[in-house]
């Protein structure tokens, strides 16, 4: 099986790259940006199953972020990262789609725990989605 990909987004830039290297420490293939507009470039380029998105960071909202990507890239699951203050924010983005959420500060384990939950429901929302495809293609 090949590893779980995952973007994360946050503009806390130290947070980012431990983040980054203690998921990689687990096997996973991850990659880190510190904006919206960044994360969303860096999907029309590659591979990714999940994505790890604060709620607030530069450039455009988390929940903006959020949209782009459910709009976009509809299987594509998403989990927010929020501090405290942000509940009602990460409340409002599981109403828009997002997988799940975490508070800041994070456990590492329950954040992968969350990431194989998110891919396994990406995987089963694609296998759901493929007879749809397969008609769409015939047509």
């Amino acid at each position: 099986m090949e590893p779980i990909s995952v973007l994360i987004v946050d503009d806390e830039v130290e947070f980012l790259d431990t983040l980054v290297k203690r998921l990689r420490k687990r096997k996973l293939n991850v990659n880190g940006v510190t904006e919206g507009p960044a994360a969303l470039e860096f999907l029309k380029k590659a591979q990714v199953d999940i994505v790890v998105l604060d709620v607030k960071i530069p450039g455009m909202t988390g929940l903006d972020v959020l949209r782009q990507i459910k709009k976009n890239y509809g299987l594509l699951e998403v989990i927010m990262l929020t501090g405290h203050a942000n509940m009602e924010v990460a409340i409002e983005g599981m109403d828009m789609g997002a997988f799940d959420y975490l508070t800041k500060p994070i456990e590492i384990d329950d954040l992968v725990y969350k990431i194989q939950d998110a891919y396994k429901r990406k995987k089963l929302n694609e296998r759901a989605d493929f007879p749809q495809t397969l008609d769409t293609l015939g047509k």
